[in-house]
Protein backbone atom coordinates (compact mmCIF):
# COMPACT_ATOMS: atom_id res chain seq x y z
CA UNK A 1 0.00 0.00 0.00
CA UNK A 2 1.39 3.01 -0.74
CA UNK A 3 2.67 5.79 1.52
CA UNK A 4 3.02 9.31 -0.63
CA UNK A 5 0.98 11.96 1.33
CA UNK A 6 0.33 15.43 0.06
CA UNK A 7 -0.38 18.11 2.81
CA UNK A 8 -2.85 21.23 2.02
CA UNK A 9 -2.69 24.17 4.97
CA UNK A 10 -2.75 28.07 4.30
CA UNK A 11 0.12 28.17 7.27
CA UNK A 12 3.70 26.81 6.77
CA UNK A 13 4.62 26.04 9.74
CA UNK A 14 1.35 23.70 10.11
CA UNK A 15 2.23 22.01 6.66
CA UNK A 16 6.07 21.63 8.57
CA UNK A 17 4.55 20.28 11.65
CA UNK A 18 2.72 17.50 9.76
CA UNK A 19 5.35 16.70 7.62
CA UNK A 20 8.19 16.04 10.34
CA UNK A 21 5.45 14.11 12.52
CA UNK A 22 4.97 11.87 9.00
CA UNK A 23 8.43 11.65 8.29
CA UNK A 24 9.73 10.74 10.92
CA UNK A 25 7.07 7.82 11.09
CA UNK A 26 8.21 6.54 7.58
CA UNK A 27 5.58 8.31 5.16
CA UNK A 28 6.57 10.51 2.06
CA UNK A 29 5.36 13.73 1.77
CA UNK A 30 5.57 14.24 -1.91
CA UNK A 31 3.97 17.93 -2.08
CA UNK A 32 2.49 20.74 -0.32
CA UNK A 33 -0.32 23.29 -1.21
CA UNK A 34 -1.36 26.24 0.50
CA UNK A 35 -5.23 26.68 -0.64
CA UNK A 36 -7.75 23.77 -1.78
CA UNK A 37 -7.09 25.48 -5.56
CA UNK A 38 -3.23 24.09 -5.74
CA UNK A 39 -4.38 21.43 -3.64
CA UNK A 40 -6.97 20.17 -6.62
CA UNK A 41 -3.25 20.74 -8.99
CA UNK A 42 -0.99 18.97 -6.92
CA UNK A 43 -3.49 16.23 -6.52
CA UNK A 44 -3.76 15.87 -10.17
CA UNK A 45 -0.18 15.93 -10.86
CA UNK A 46 1.04 13.64 -7.88
CA UNK A 47 -1.51 11.07 -7.39
CA UNK A 48 -1.05 10.70 -3.49
CA UNK A 49 -1.97 8.03 -1.70
CA UNK A 50 -3.87 10.33 0.76
CA UNK A 51 -4.33 14.21 1.76
CA UNK A 52 -4.17 15.75 4.86
CA UNK A 53 -5.96 19.46 4.77
CA UNK A 54 -7.13 22.40 6.40
CA UNK A 55 -10.60 23.52 6.36
CA UNK A 56 -10.26 26.80 6.38
CA UNK A 57 -7.62 28.27 3.61
CA UNK A 58 -8.09 30.79 1.30
CA UNK A 59 -9.27 30.89 -2.25
CA UNK A 60 -10.97 27.60 -1.81
CA UNK A 61 -11.68 26.18 1.30
CA UNK A 62 -11.17 22.54 2.75
CA UNK A 63 -14.70 21.41 2.20
CA UNK A 64 -14.84 22.53 -1.78
CA UNK A 65 -11.58 21.06 -2.45
CA UNK A 66 -12.74 17.84 -0.84
CA UNK A 67 -15.68 18.16 -3.27
CA UNK A 68 -13.81 19.16 -6.26
CA UNK A 69 -11.06 15.94 -5.32
CA UNK A 70 -13.58 13.46 -4.87
CA UNK A 71 -14.95 14.81 -8.55
CA UNK A 72 -11.77 13.95 -10.40
CA UNK A 73 -11.32 10.45 -7.99
CA UNK A 74 -14.18 9.02 -6.19
CA UNK A 75 -11.39 7.22 -4.60
CA UNK A 76 -9.24 10.05 -2.88
CA UNK A 77 -8.34 9.19 1.36
CA UNK A 78 -8.47 12.59 2.38
CA UNK A 79 -7.94 13.84 6.37
CA UNK A 80 -9.67 17.22 7.45
CA UNK A 81 -7.57 19.34 9.97
CA UNK A 82 -9.43 22.09 12.13
CA UNK A 83 -9.20 23.79 15.08
CA UNK A 84 -11.35 23.03 18.24
CA UNK A 85 -14.64 24.71 17.74
CA UNK A 86 -15.14 23.60 14.15
CA UNK A 87 -17.67 20.71 14.51
CA UNK A 88 -20.24 21.71 12.42
CA UNK A 89 -17.27 21.80 9.75
CA UNK A 90 -15.87 18.63 10.60
CA UNK A 91 -19.06 16.86 9.88
CA UNK A 92 -19.34 18.86 6.27
CA UNK A 93 -16.25 18.18 5.39
CA UNK A 94 -17.26 14.35 6.21
CA UNK A 95 -20.30 14.68 4.18
CA UNK A 96 -18.04 15.67 1.33
CA UNK A 97 -16.10 12.55 1.31
CA UNK A 98 -13.03 13.18 3.83
CA UNK A 99 -12.15 10.26 5.67
CA UNK A 100 -11.35 11.22 9.22
CA UNK A 101 -10.21 14.73 10.62
CA UNK A 102 -7.65 15.95 13.09
CA UNK A 103 -7.96 18.47 15.67
CA UNK A 104 -5.50 21.29 16.15
CA UNK A 105 -3.56 21.60 17.71
CA UNK A 106 -1.85 18.26 16.64
CA UNK A 107 -0.94 15.49 18.95
CA UNK A 108 1.45 13.47 16.86
CA UNK A 109 0.00 10.05 17.86
CA UNK A 110 -3.40 11.35 16.63
CA UNK A 111 -2.24 11.98 13.25
CA UNK A 112 -0.01 8.56 12.74
CA UNK A 113 -3.38 6.86 14.25
CA UNK A 114 -5.59 8.52 11.70
CA UNK A 115 -2.88 7.65 8.63
CA UNK A 116 -2.80 4.04 9.53
CA UNK A 117 -6.23 3.81 9.75
CA UNK A 118 -6.72 4.74 6.18
CA UNK A 119 -3.21 3.64 4.45
CA UNK A 120 -1.62 1.66 6.96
Amino acid sequence: MGKNILIVDDAAFMRMMIRDILTKNGYTVIGEADNGATALDKYQELSPDLVIMDITMPEVDGIQAVREIRRVDPNAKIIMCSAMGQQAMVIEAIQAGARDFIVKPFQAERVIEAVKKIIG
